[in-house]
C-alpha cells in the first residue's frame, strides 16, 4: 500500500492517509453506483444503507451494515425499462424517494416513486410521482430530510426549455400524503424556459456547455425559508422558499466564466457563516480541469464572497490515471440522528481522486486531513476507480461508492 501519491503511482495501487478500509462489497458485480446514499435504523436495531444505481439494469441495493466489516446485501432490484437510470435516492424514518431518469426526453416512467421501507427486504411501493413529457428526461436528483418535502432537480410535463440542455428546473413536491404527492412550486432561471420574457443566459463555449438547471437542491430544516441549489452552469443560488408559490432569489454566486461551469452543491454552515461549494468534474483526463471545492463567506447571504478553495491532489499524478478528476459529491451534513455533522470537517468525492477529508477550522487555510483512493478493480472500464457519492453516519464511517464498477466501500477516519 502507498501512503504517498507519487506521479509513478498506478491505478491499481491503493493510496491512503488516516483511513482504514473496514469492508469492501462488491454488491453482486452490479457496482456502477449513482449519487444517492441513505441510511435507515429499523425497529430491531438494524442499520441498512440504501444504494442508488448509476445506470441499469439494477434499481437500488440495500445492504445490512449493522456490522461495518461485514456488510450483507439483503436486496437488490431491477429497474423496469432500459432507458431508466435511479441516480439518486432519499431515506427519511421508513420511506425511501427514489428518482427516475430517461435517456431521452418523453418516456412514461420518468419521476420519482416513493415506498414504505419499514421492512428492508419487502419495500412496498406508495405511489409514482409522474414527471413525464415531451421535454422532460425526468428526475436527476431528489433531497428528501423532514418527510414532508421532496425537493428535486427535475422536468415537467408543462416545462418547455429554450434549449435542451436546461431541462430539469427545482421543484417541491409536498409529500406529506406519501400515497398522493403534489406539486407547491418550482423555480427555473430566468430566461431558460419558453415563453419567458427575460433573454436567454449566455452559453459557456463548446464542450463546457453543460446546461443551466438544477442539480443538488438543499433545503435544512432548520431553515425552512432557504434552499441551496446548485444550478449547474447557472451558478450557487439561496432560493427564499417561505412563499413555495412565489420563490424568489436571495443571492447568486458563479464563477464561470472564466472557469469551466458545473457547480453541484451549496452546503451551508449555518452557525460560521459560511457555504462550502462543489463543481463537478464531467470530462476524462482533466478535459475541464480546474474543477475545485470552494469557500465561500456568506455571513451577508445576499452578498457572497469567495475566500478560498480546498486544496487537491496533483493533476499531474490524477489527470491522467483514467476517467475523471476533480471535485463532486460532498456528505451533506443530512439532518438525521444517523448523520455525522460538522462544521469543520468536510468530506468530498473526487472520482479517480477517491474520497478526501478536510479540516476547514481555518476557513482561510483549508487543511486535507485523510484520503483513500482504492486500487482499481479487474476489468474496470475506466482504468481506475471513480468514487461518486460519500455518506457519513454517526459513528463517524464513511461510506462511499464508485461509479462505474468497484461497489462499496466503508472507511473509518483516523483523525
Amino acid at each position: 500500500m502507498l501512503n504517498t501519491p507519487t506521479q509513478n503511482s498506478r491505478p491499481d495501487q491503493t493510496l491512503s492517509r488516516n483511513m482504514t478500509l473496514l469492508a469492501h462489497h462488491e454488491l453482486g458485480g452490479f457496482g456502477g453506483m449513482g449519487e444517492g446514499i441513505g441510511m435507515q435504523k429499523t425497529a430491531d436495531g438494524r442499520r441498512i444503507l440504501w444504494l442508488a444505481h448509476e445506470s441499469g439494469p439494477k434499481n437500488f441495493t440495500v445492504v445490512d451494515v449493522t456490522d461495518p466489516k461485514n456488510p450483507k446485501m439483503i436486496l437488490q432490484t431491477d429497474l423496469q425499462s432500459s432507458q431508466l437510470r435511479s441516480n439518486s435516492l432519499d431515506v427519511c424514518g421508513n420511506l425511501m424517494v427514489v428518482a427516475y431518469q430517461s435517456k431521452a426526453i418523453g418516456d412514461k416512467d420518468v419521476g420519482f416513486d416513493i415506498f414504505d421501507i419499514t421492512i428492508p427486504e419487502q419495500p412496498k411501493l406508495l405511489s409514482h410521482f409522474d414527471c413525464s413529457g415531451p421535454y422532460s428526461r425526468g428526475v436527476h436528483a431528489v433531497w428528501f430530510v423532514d418527510g414532508k418535502y421532496v425537493h428535486m432537480s427535475s422536468g415537467a410535463g408543462d416545462f418547455q426549455p429554450k434549449n435542451p440542455k436546461d431541462d430539469q428546473c427545482y421543484r417541491i413536491i409536498d409529500v406529506s400524503d406519501p400515497t398522493k404527492p403534489v406539486e407547491a412550486g418550482r423555480w427555473w432561471y430566468p430566461g431558460t424556459r419558453v415563453g419567458d420574457s427575460e433573454p436567454e443566459p449566455k452559453r459557456l463555449p463548446g464542450i463546457f456547455d453543460t446546461g443551466f438547471r438544477a442539480h443538488n437542491t438543499n433545503v435544512f430544516p432548520s431553515h425552512p425559508d432557504r434552499a441551496y441549489v446548485g444550478y449547474i452552469d447557472g451558478g450557487a443560488f439561496v432560493l427564499d422558499i417561505s412563499d413555495k408559490s412565489n420563490i424568489k432569489v436571495v443571492s447568486k454566486w458563479n464563477h464561470s466564466p472564466p472557469l469551466n461551469g458545473f457547480i453541484h452543491t451549496v452546503l451551508p454552515l449555518f452557525d460560521r457563516g459560511l457555504w462550502v461549494v462543489s463543481d463537478e468534474c464531467v470530462k476524462d483526463d482533466g478535459a475541464d480541469w480546474p474543477k475545485l471545492i470552494w469557500m465561500i463567506d456568506a455571513r451577508d447571504e445576499s452578498n457572497p464572497v469567495p475566500i478560498g478553495t480546498f486544496p487537491m491532489p496533483s493533476i499531474e499524478t490524477f489527470g491522467k490515471r483514467g476517467g475523471r478528476f476533480g471535485a463532486h459529491n460532498l456528505h451533506e451534513n443530512y439532518p438525521s440522528p444517523l448523520s455525522f455533522k460538522s462544521d469543520t470537517i468536510i468530506i468530498g468525492t473526487f472520482f479517480n481522486g477517491g474520497v478526501r477529508v478536510f479540516d476547514i477550522s481555518n476557513p482561510y487555510r483549508v487543511e486535507e486531513v485523510a484520503y483513500y483512493v482504492p486500487g482499481a478493480p479487474k476489468l474496470c472500464p475506466s482504468g481506475a476507480i471513480q468514487l461518486n457519492e460519500v455518506f457519513v453516519d454517526d459513528r463517524n464511517l464513511v461510506y462511499t461508492t464508485d461509479r462505474f464498477g468497484g461497489g462499496l466501500y466503508i472507511l473509518e477516519m483516523n483523525i
